[in-house]
């Protein structure tokens, strides 16, 4: 494996749970790094490994300035279902992350003024706190996150109670 920014120098990103996100050295490494991990996808209970124009959808583009986001890893792999890439034989689960079943998550809201129905859309957790504040009668406007970011409340949430 290439070098990586792990302080350990085993050229495993230094960040592991339920994904593996890596930071090498030097981007140039991110192809030989990522067919290291393809090669061994079955063993290491790899599941998608992002990197490149796949990364830079949801994040900055890695790499270091002026071109890079030295805050993005090179490389992110999400395991297999039940898989967790950890060091420790005490943990046998994982809270939050970036895998599909922790980023596409149901919500159910439940009130006796609710004609009941299913809606796909697709929402943030971003969407929570103005929908709780507009169900409660506040104005969600008056949150700074709301005001910047335009943050909208969960669609097809009735209000008139």
């Amino acid at each position: 494996m290439p070098p990586s920014e792990d302080p350990n120098g085993s050229g495993i990103g230094s960040t592991e749970d339920d994904v593996s996100l890596l930071w090498l050295t030097n981007p140039s490494y991110t192809p030989q790094a990522v067919s290291l991990l393809e090669a061994n996808k079955q063993a290491i209970g790899a599941g998608q490994i992002f990197y490149g124009p796949t990364v830079a959808l949801n994040y900055n583009t890695p790499g270091l300035p002026p071109s890079g986001d030295p805050r993005t890893p090179d490389i992110i792999v999400t395991p297999n279902v039940g898989v967790i890439y950890t060091g420790s034989t005490k943990k046998q689960e994982e809270h939050g992350g970036f895998a599909h079943d922790d980023t596409n998550v149901m919500l159910l809201l439940s009130n006796p003024e609710f004609k009941a129905k299913t809606v796909y859309s697709e929402v943030g957790t971003l969407q929570v706190a103005p929908t709780i504040l507009k169900a409660l009668g506040l104005d969600p406007w008056q949150l700074d996150g709301v005001r910047t970011e335009g943050t909208q409340s969960l669609p097809a949430v009735q209000f008139e109670f």
